[in-house]
This record gives C-alpha cells, structure tokens and sequence, in this order.
C-alpha cells in the first residue's frame, strides 16, 4: 500500500501541496490525474524520497522510501524516461540495476525480453533512442527488481498505440498478481481503461478521490436535444443545476428521471439521455479541475486585465 497523511510541501510562500491524503491499494490501480502544475510529480517526488516534504508523511508498505533496505525491490519508480544515462546501453543500464539489487544476471534478459527491446536495440545508447523505447527502458529498469509496488508518471508517454495496450496489460496483470499501481498520466482514455481508482489533484489539493465508478458516477446526467438552449431553461426552470453546456450537450447535476420529467414537462424532445460517465473521464477531469486548468487561468486574467 501507499499512504498519503496530511503531505504539505511549501517553496517560500508557494505552497505546492496542501495537506495531499490518499491512499493507493495492493492489487490495484490508482489514477492519478491533475493539470500541470497540480502537485502529481511534487507528491510522486516526496514518495520516492527525492523530494522532502515540509509536513504530513509517504509511506509505501508502511515505511518511508528511504528506510527500505533495497527499495527497488520493493518498489519499481520511473518518473522521468529521458533521465537516463545518455552515454550509456540500454543493456548496462539494466546490468546497473541488476548488480545495484543484488540480482541474478538473468533479470537482465529476463527484462529485456518483457519490454520487448530486441539485442542490438539494448546495445545502443540511450541518446540514439526513441522516446518510446526509453520509457519501455525505464519500466524494465522500474520491474527489474520484482518489486510490490509501481510508481510510475507518464509511463505511456511516446509510445505508438501497440504500446499503449502493452503497457495497459501489463500494469492490469501486475495489479491482478496483488501488486499496487500508482499511475499518472494525460492520456485520460487509457486511465479510465485501466484504472480501479481515481485520484484527482489540482492546485496542490486533493479534489477528488474514490473508486472509477463512483467518481463517473457522481458527474450527474447528460442530456442533448434540438434545442439546447430551451432544454438549459427547462431544467434550471424545474430547479436542477446545470453543470456543463456545449454544442454536444448538457450535463446536470441530477439523475436521469428528474432530468427526463424536467424536460418532457418543457415539452422539449430529448434525443438522448444518459448518465454522464458516458461522456467519459474527460469531462469529469475538466469539471473538476476547471479553477486550476492554464486556459482558465489565462482567460480569468485576461478578464481581470480589461475590467
């Protein structure tokens, strides 16, 4: 397990982490999703000991990073796929690990074979790699070690889309065989694929957290219609909040029935009407990060500018 309590981390008068808690559990994924600048890899950094928090704690199987007494076998982390050794072999970073760890010369191979990086693509040198085969580089590098648990951030980050559903297997059977995934990405189709937990930061606080079915589910109804405009009135008329309008729709904060009745009591003709998970983890991402997403930023100070 990894457990987040009260982490806090300040930079001068910057508070990048505001009393961050969450936990991540064995034999399942955790998304853990934010816009940039949110706190994902800041609480990623303190996990692995990187980064020293100014309050509140990380512990992964019960203790901090830095008092496991061989962390990569506890705990595989790839936080940055291009921060590897340019000068050096796919191979000889892999050797570095297996002798750091004390494991046998076969993990090298063993890896190799896992990640899919053929003979003479591990005897290159890393600058001569894609990005795509750094990161399956770094996940060897992160499995070498059999470890329990994976923190990884932007794993599927260029990778074509065969890699992506490598990648997503392979951290759905990881899971599967008991082992905890912290996972991090901007890729918000494959999170909501893969994941069995969703963690949502934005502007260093915890805004969101809970199983995927709950954390869809919460995002209220979604209603499209010829006449949107008529349908936005028809149900704020009837007292139901509107959370979202756009030319594909609406989505209200209501269930589906009182939604329905608002509009058939309008006579407005709905031409669909569903759940809004359907919309999918983007929209809900967008909801609830809207305060801390760039363009709104840029937007609101643009607005503050002309005022």
């Amino acid at each position: 397990m990894i457990t987040i309590d009260s982490l806090t981390k300040r930079y001068g008068g910057f508070t990048a982490l505001d009393d961050v808690t969450f936990t991540a559990q064995p034999g399942r994924v955790t998304g853990f999703l934010g816009p940039n600048g949110a706190g994902k890899s800041t609480t990623m950094r303190v996990m692995v000991g990187l980064t020293e928090p100014t309050a509140g704690s990380a512990t992964i199987l019960g203790r901090r990073f830095a008092d496991l007494p061989n962390p990569g076998r506890e705990v595989g982390v790839l936080l940055d796929a291009s921060a590897q050794h340019a000068g050096r072999t796919g191979r000889e970073i892999l050797t570095i690990a297996q002798k750091t760890m004390r494991l046998p010369a076969t993990a090298v191979e063993d890896m190799l074979d896992l990640v899919s990086l053929t003979e003479a693509e591990s005897s290159r040198r890393v600058k001569n790699y894609s990005l795509g085969m750094r990161q399956r580089l770094g996940i060897a590098t992160a499995l070498i070690g059999r470890p329990e648990v994976l923190i990884l951030d932007e794993p599927a980050n260029g990778l074509d889309p065969a890699g992506i559903r490598w990648m997503r297997d392979l951290l759905r059977g990881f899971a599967d065989d008991g082992g905890t995934v912290l996972l991090s990405s901007h890729l918000l189709h494959e999170i909501e694929v893969i994941a069995d937990d969703i963690v949502v930061i934005g502007n260093g606080r915890i805004v969101a957290g809970g199983t995927k079915d709950e954390i869809l589910s919460s995002s209220g109804t979604l209603v499209r219609a010829d006449d949107l405009d008529g349908l936005a009135l028809a149900v704020t008329a009837a007292g139901l909040a509107v959370t979202s309008s756009s030319s594909d729709g609406v989505i209200v904060d209501a269930d589906a029935a009182s939604v329905g009745r608002a509009a058939f009591d309008a006579g407005i003709a709905v031409t669909e009407l569903r759940g809004a998970d359907g919309s999918g983890l983007e929209e809900m991402f967008l909801q609830l990060t809207a305060d801390s997403q760039r363009d709104h930023l840029t937007d609101s100070a643009m607005e503050g500018s002309a005022a």
